[in-house]
């Protein structure tokens, strides 16, 4: 197993024009499954803004990148994120419409990519020792967001289920997307810097953070959604989460936990894990993605 990308992965990053209408989606857009629809939905209360960050953060350190083909997808890779931000934002401003009042929460979650991992007004070294911490922390985060792209590429519960098929497109373009530019986070690390233990500091820091944002995330939407108002589905449950991974519905731990043993592999590198053609294919039929690309209105082919 190399550290290096094989040459034959790498594709042609760009951000496409995607619009998404989520006018008459449900709460419940997994028909029936509140719990497992939250779960997903805690996307669109983290991205956002933390794309925004991840945004800012490569535009910084683009003028160290020194690697032509590199720099080219590192650009590539800022106008995916800037487009799957403004795309969560819609779907989060949606479930605000709605009723399902969780911007205390996002208020926390913006506190924490401008303040907390914000430029903390440091210059020369301490400055460019703080940039790569945080490109370090990116790829990790990066990692797990390939893992969950190529998760929902592959769900067929989810279509058996009967979820929206206007979500499940945009959740899928952006999966397909995050398979596409998988390696460059990882790759931008390695040119920086790319020591093997502030590697793993980062996934040790990255990854309990994550997992407590997503419990608590999915916690405020089930206790805020007015839908599940009077009914115990308000609260959340462990066995919930169990019953939804076990049905497919959302992905289980044992994704997870695979992800973060793959990646303190020492010679880890995100090529090895992931479908390159099952992104590229999906983009191909992706009704929002044909939209943007102008080949018709995306509705005579569905995945």
């Amino acid at each position: 197993m190399s550290t290096t990308r094989p040459d034959d992965d790498r594709v042609v990053l760009q951000a496409r024009d995607v619009r998404f209408d989520f006018a008459g989606l449900r709460t419940d857009w997994i028909p029936g499954e509140p719990f497992a629809s939250h779960v997903i939905d805690v996307l669109h209360l983290l991205l956002p803004e933390g794309e925004r960050w991840f945004v800012e953060v490569f535009s910084q350190v683009l003028p160290m990148v020194h690697d032509e083909a590199l720099a080219e997808d590192v650009r590539g890779f800022i106008g995916q994120e800037a487009m799957h931000a403004a795309s969560h934002q819609g779907a989060l401003d949606h479930l605000l419409d709605a009723g399902v009042d969780v911007s205390r929460f996002v208020e926390q979650v913006e506190w924490i990519f401008s303040e907390l991992l914000g430029e903390r007004g440091l210059t020369g070294a301490e400055a460019r020792e703080w940039l790569v911490e945080r490109v370090g922390l990116i790829a990790a985060v990066e990692h797990f967001t390939a893992v969950l792209g190529d998760w929902i590429l592959h769900s067929p519960e989810l279509d058996a289920a009967g979820a929206d098929a206007e979500m499940l497109d945009m959740l899928r373009w952006h999966g397909a997307e995050e398979v596409e530019h998988r390696s460059v986070a990882h790759d931008l690390y390695t040119h920086l810097d790319g020591r093997y233990l502030r590697r793993v500091r980062a996934m040790l820091v990255g990854g309990p953070a994550l997992a407590k944002l997503w419990t608590d995330g999915t916690a405020q939407l089930c206790a805020r959604d007015p839908q599940l108002r009077g009914t115990p589905q308000r609260r959340t449950r462990l066995r919930d989460y169990v019953r939804a991974a076990r049905r497919g519905l959302v992905p289980g731990p044992w994704v997870f936990a695979r992800a973060v043993l793959t990646y303190l592999n020492p010679r880890f590198h995100p090529a090895r894990h992931g479908d390159t053609d099952a992104a590229i294919a999906y983009l191909a039929v992706s009704p929002a993605a044909r939209r943007a690309d102008g080949r018709g209105d995306g509705r005579e082919d569905t995945a």
